[in-house]
């Protein structure tokens, strides 16, 4: 509607096939990580250069439809090569779902000053899109695993969306914690150590794999499709 009353635009993706369908008169596909349009958050510089390759799109008079790619990989892209978490988890084995409540409830208590730290160094957290404190979270998570879903918090109308948006709050607790101090490290670095080396991804990976043979469909629907992502799966 835009163009067809003059205006020009530009859309900056970071799904290529997603702009090869839409067919957008411009496009920009940056190969950033989900989120991140401009690349790294608080370099602006960097943001500034894909904003100018975006823009010099609108200079060009070679085609219908430009679909470009940007050159350049975000510097956070890299692996860094000395990160250590801010906090090592005490890693178990549980085998009930009293166990995994009192396993995840130890990890929270110790990694809660981190990231109360972390919030204060921000000054925002992404935590609170499951209306639950985080002390409440082992409960919610292992009742799942008992069989039992629990009754929802308000205004959530299901408990299994209780839980997809406790998985939310789950995970950017603790990698909010992890990365309370020094600089962050790329996805692909950051989720191996979540899901491979903390009580809270391992959680994530026992709750997906109930939900998968669970009579709940809701259940069933949330574990299979919202807390892990797919590469993130273990290979059966």
């Amino acid at each position: 509607m835009l163009e067809e009353r003059g205006l020009a635009t530009v859309v900056i993706g970071l799904v290529r096939p997603h702009m090869e369908r839409s067919g957008n008169p411009r496009g920009l596909f940056v190969p950033f990580p989900l989120g991140r349009p401009l690349g790294e958050p608080g370099d602006a510089v960097f943001q500034h250069r894909v904003l100018l390759a975006a823009l010099r799109l609108l200079e060009r008079r070679d085609g219908a439809v430009l679909l470009e790619d940007y050159p350049d990989d975000a510097p956070s892209h890299a692996p860094l090569p000395d990160w250590q978490p801010a906090f090592s988890p005490a890693l178990s084995t549980p085998t009930s779902p009293a166990e995994w409540q009192a396993a995840l409830d130890a990890e929270i208590a110790a990694a809660r000053p981190l990231w109360e730290r972390a919030r204060a160094r921000w000054g925002r957290s992404a935590v609170g899109v499951s209306f639950q404190p985080p002390e409440a979270w082992g409960a919610y998570a292992a009742s799942f695993l008992a069989g039992t879903p629990p009754t929802p918090p308000p205004p959530l109308e299901s408990s299994s969306l209780g839980l997809r948006f406790l998985a939310d709050d789950l995970r950017a607790f603790i990698t909010e914690a992890a990365l309370g101090e020094g600089k962050a490290p790329p996805p692909d670095q950051l989720n191996p150590w979540l899901y491979g080396h903390t009580m809270a991804g391992r959680l994530l990976l026992a709750l997906r794999s109930a939900a998968l043979t669970s009579s709940d469909n809701g259940f069933k629907t949330v574990g299979s499709r919202f807390l892990v992502p797919t590469p993130w799966v273990p290979a059966m």
